[in-house]
Order: structure tokens, then C-alpha cells, then sequence
């Protein structure tokens, strides 16, 4: 069967473009393409879609505010096709937040040529989305201070590399520091799982060091949004940041990011370098990393996400003595990096998005 598309724009240049665009692809079908999205609900009683690609700026109501309220009522894969993300990157974190599985940016001139020029990003984001398992987002929280009014594009597959591009494999002689350490590795719906996770830990928390697949520029804004809601200090990581309890470190777009040890401390290196597993920055970078400075000592989690990035690295950090973690199929978006986690051997364990909060508490408790 096809996948069935419901198209909502305001535009009739754009609805027409993006519909002829899907339409030509194998395996798609736009069985709707509406103004607005009040016309919107109307024909998804009559048809309920399996993808909807979604305007931002509309007329009668916003398109994240219907975007709300489809993950409230009755969620389904929703991606985000918008001039607006494309020059507001805070914007695109607040639509991944609010339950989008992708952001797909367009131009807001020369809408064909752009479109045609980029119609396997559009189509690739469909198809993922079609097989992602959309969730309501997290509930409401008061923010810890003001808050701010993802899959990201999906790179094109170069040659594969591994983690030992980067950094040689764990010899397994780690003399480990006396402090706990949370290595946190999520795609496709981390957003809202890291926001569920981190808005839930207490300000005591131990350090933690995350890699969630996103561009340049999208990390900044995201963990700015973390740190509003949470009560732990969220930040984008830099080179030298020491990792301690109460922060969490976000890897910045088009950065990998590795844990190295001095003494009895950690800090974070921010390098350039290859794309592993197509991603830069790269779990399985982090994650080996951690391996080779925090072996016991450390909790290693993987999350929700597409494809295999971060398996080897986990299972490097478990042979190390590290307690590792996979979130349970029905709660992620996409079973993806779990998944291949679990069938490598590298998961200690499988809990559900709500109980990862728990883990990470109690491997303080463990270790402190």
C-alpha cells in the first residue's frame, strides 16, 4: 500500500509542487493538499493520512498550533515543509519539540527549482516519517527560567566509517575517577525524549554528555530550550567544558564530541573530523570515548533513533564494566538504534522513555 499524504499550505504554488513531487515518487500518494488547517481537520475525518506535511505560517490557525493539536487529540507523523525554519532555527526545535518527527526547510522564492533540486530530502522524510510511531509530547512544564518563544535534514550516505576513525578502539585498562558519568545517544524523536528525560532529573543529577543527531546551528537553540525547562544547567558543549553534576552537554552540529579524563575529572573535546555512521556528531565517537575514560563508572543510554550509530560504541562501553540502557521499542519514535543496540549484545537492559529518568538517578546512587 501506498503511503497516503494529506498536504497543508497556504500557498496553491506550493501545495501544487509538493504534491507533484510525491506523487512521482514510488510509493506515495497525496490524497489531500488544503489551504488551511481548519480544511485540514475536515478532510481528515472523511480520510485519515498516514504523513502530513505541514506549513508553519497560515491563515485561521498556525500550523504549531495545529501541530499541537494533533499530538494532543490523535497523533500521527507530522513533517514540517517551511520557509519560516529555514531562517529560524529556534523555530524548527520548538516544531521538533512539539512533535514533529522532521523538518524539511524551503525557500520563499524560486519554490520549484529549489524543491526539485532537494526532492529526496522531502521524499526521504516522508518515508521515515511513515514509519515512525508518533507520541503526544511531554506535558506542559513550568519553566525554570523564560523559556524560548529533531530528523534534521538526513545527510546523504558517503562511505560508512567507524568510531575508529576517530578514536582507536577501548584496550580495557580503564582506571576509572570517583564521579558517575550519563553517556546519552538519540535521533529521529530524541528531541522530545531528551526534553521528557532531562526535564524530569533533579538538580543533583550526574554529569551527562549528549548526542543527538541535529545540524549546525540547531543544537544552540535546542539546549537553550532544555535549559529553560529543566532543573539541571543545560548547555551546547565547547572544548575544555568540564562534565559535573547538574549539567548536561549537548554536542554541537557538525561537531563530534568525545570524554576525556584528567585526573580525577572529565571534560569534553569539541573536534572536526569524518562522518561516522553518517553523522557527525557521531554516538558511537561519544560513546567509545566514554568507554576509554569512564569504564565502570559510566551509565550509557541509547534512544530513539534511525539506523546503528552508537551500537559498537555502546557495547565497547558495557565490556568496559559500563551499566547500558536501551529504550523499549513502544515507547520510541523510530526502533532504530536501539534495535541494532539489543541484537549487538550491548544493552544491559530495555526500560521504557519514562523509567530512563530512573536509571540515571540510580546510577548516582550506585556509584556515589
Amino acid at each position: 500500500m501506498s503511503i497516503q499524504v494529506l498536504v497543508v499550505d497556504d500557498s496553491a504554488v506550493v501545495r501544487q509542487v509538493l504534491s507533484g513531487l510525491l506523487n512521482a515518487a514510488p510509493g506515495i500518494q497525496v490524497t489531500h493538499a488544503v489551504a488551511d488547517p481548519l480544511l485540514a481537520m475536515e478532510r481528515m475525518r472523511m480520510h485519515w493520512p498516514d504523513v502530513v506535511l505541514l506549513d508553519i505560517e497560515m491563515p485561521r490557525m498556525d500550523g504549531l498550533t495545529f501541530l499541537r493539536k494533533i499530538m494532543s487529540e490523535r497523533p500521527l507523523p507530522v513533517v514540517i515543509c517551511s520557509s519560516l525554519t529555514a531562517d529560524s532555527t529556534q523555530l524548527s526545535v520548538e516544531a521538533l519539540s512539539a512533535g514533529a518527527v522532521a523538518v524539511v526547510n524551503r525557500p520563499r522564492v524560486n519554490i520549484r527549482e529549489y524543491m526539485a533540486s532537494h526532492a529526496d530530502e522531502l521524499i526521504a522524510a516522508i518515508r521515515m516519517a511513515a514509519g515512525a510511531q508518533a507520541q503526544s509530547p511531554a506535558e506542559e512544564r513550568i519553566p525554570r527560567r523564560l523559556a524560548l518563544t529533531t530528523p534534521p535534514p538526513l545527510a546523504p550516505p558517503p562511505a560508512k566509517l567507524t568510531a575508529d576513525a576517530i578514536l582507536p578502539p577501548c584496550d580495557g585498562g580503564v582506571v576509572p575517577p570517583s564521579e558517575p558519568l550519563v553517556a546519552i545517544g538519540t535521533s529521529t524523536g530524541g528531541t522530545q525524549a531528551l526534553e521528557r528525560v532531562l526535564a524530569a532529573l533533579p538538580p543533583d543529577a550526574p554529569g551527562i554528555v549528549v548526542v543527538q543527531h541535529m545540524p549546525e546551528k540547531f543544537t544552540g537553540a535546542f539546549a537553550a530550550r532544555l535549559d529553560s525547562i529543566c532543573a539541571i544547567s543545560v548547555k551546547e558543549a565547547e572544548s575544555n567544558d568540564r562534565v559535573q553534576a547538574g549539567v548536561a552537554l549537548i554536542a554541537p552540529g557538525g561537531k563530534h564530541m568525545l570524554v576525556r579524563r584528567s585526573g580525577a575529572t572529565y571534560y569534553v573535546d569539541v573536534i572536526d573530523g569524518p562522518l561516522v555512521n553518517r553523522h557527525r556528531p557521531s554516538v558511537d565517537v561519544l560513546f567509545r570515548s566514554v568507554a576509554k575514560s569512564a569504564g565502570a563508572n559510566a551509565l550509557g543510554i541509547i534512544m530513539t533513533g534511525m539506523g546503528d550509530d552508537g551500537a559498537a560504541g555502546l557495547l565497547e562501553m558495557r565490556k568496559a564494566g559500563a551499566r547500558t540502557v536501551a529504550q523499549d521499542e513502544k515507547s520510541c519514535v523510530v526502533y532504530g538504534m536501539p534495535k541494532e543496540a539489543v541484537k549487538l549484545g550491548a544493552v544491559d537492559k530495555s526500560v521504557p522513555l519514562d523509567a530512563i529518568e530512573r536509571e540515571i538517578v540510580a546510577q548516582c546512587a550506585r556509584l556515589v
